[in-house]
């Protein structure tokens, strides 16, 4: 059970620097408008959750039960697109998941959750000296979205139930986003542009890293700590990085790839040290 809780930690984590990705290179580098590429990645999300529910003759969630996730999920999907149409990717990761770790890690230790601090540490300051090259000063606005966007994904992650069907659940949160993104639509449809490169990325983004890539997380969340589940998440920006010189060909220093193997290694030293009360 260990090795597939660490092989599907990873694929998650892959998957939510993916979006990282496809977010970059459609704020960045197509015409599409935040509203439009948010609608379309959860719509298109909650499409593939309900086919594959339906395939497995299964039904989403109990209705009570989705609305908080499912808003929780809306508010980082688009206070995250929106955010990165002003913020360079360095600063974006850095408040996103400095949000993240705050409200995750703020929880864990509220319910009796132990770990290692010096390695928490470790992994943090490599997540700075790893980001700091390209974290200018960010407007404050797109800060101030980008950090309730941490703050939304970091309450999403803890609304997992020990027990229940990850698939139903994110199926349900999903489909519960959707008439809010139409409601976002409705009030943007002043600056709504549809870029085909830019449908086809929220597309991938909807279908794969976030549609699939939640249903993977939602089941990995509920067997780590708290504390576990948000320290794993620094490794995002490192892998996203990798991926960009893949894929975009940008380049990583010497300095970036030894902060990276502090962030790592930091990782590891609180997975292998958390417990519970």
């Amino acid at each position: 059970m260990r090795v597939k809780v660490a092989l599907l930690t990873c694929v998650a984590m892959l998957a939510f620097a993916g979006n990282s990705l496809l977010a970059r290179m459609a704020m960045g580098t197509t015409s599409i408008d935040a509203a439009s590429f948010t609608a379309i990645r959860i719509a298109s999300g909650a499409l593939t959750l309900l086919a594959i529910l339906g395939f497995r003759r299964e039904r989403p969630g109990r209705l009570r039960d989705g609305w908080l996730p499912a808003a929780m999920l809306f508010t980082y999907a688009a206070a995250y697109s929106f955010a990165y149409r002003h913020m360079d990717t360095g600063a974006g990761a850095l408040v996103l998941f400095a949000a993240v770790q705050l409200l995750m890690i703020s929880w864990g230790i509220a319910r009796g959750e132990r770990t290692s601090w010096i390695g928490l540490l470790v992994a943090c300051a490599g997540l700075v000296v790893f980001l700091a090259p390209g974290a200018s000063a960010p407007p404050l606005g797109a800060a101030a979205l980008m950090a309730l966007a941490g703050f939304a994904w970091g309450a999403f992650s803890l609304s997992g139930r020990p027990g229940g069907n990850p698939l139903a659940g994110t199926a349900l949160s999903f489909l519960l986003a959707v008439p809010l993104t139409v409601v976002l639509m409705l009030l943007r449809h002043r600056s709504l542009h549809l870029d085909p490169t830019g449908v086809v990325y929220a597309l991938v983004s909807g279908v794969l890293t976030s549609g699939i890539g939640y249903v993977i997380w939602y089941w990995v969340r509920v067997r780590l700590s708290a504390i576990s589940a948000s320290s794993v998440q620094l490794s995002v920006p490192v892998i996203s990085a990798v991926m960009g010189v893949l894929a975009l060909g940008e380049q990583i220093s010497a300095r970036s790839a030894v902060s990276a193997l502090f962030v790592l290694g930091g990782i590891g030293a609180v997975l292998l040290t958390a417990r519970r009360r």
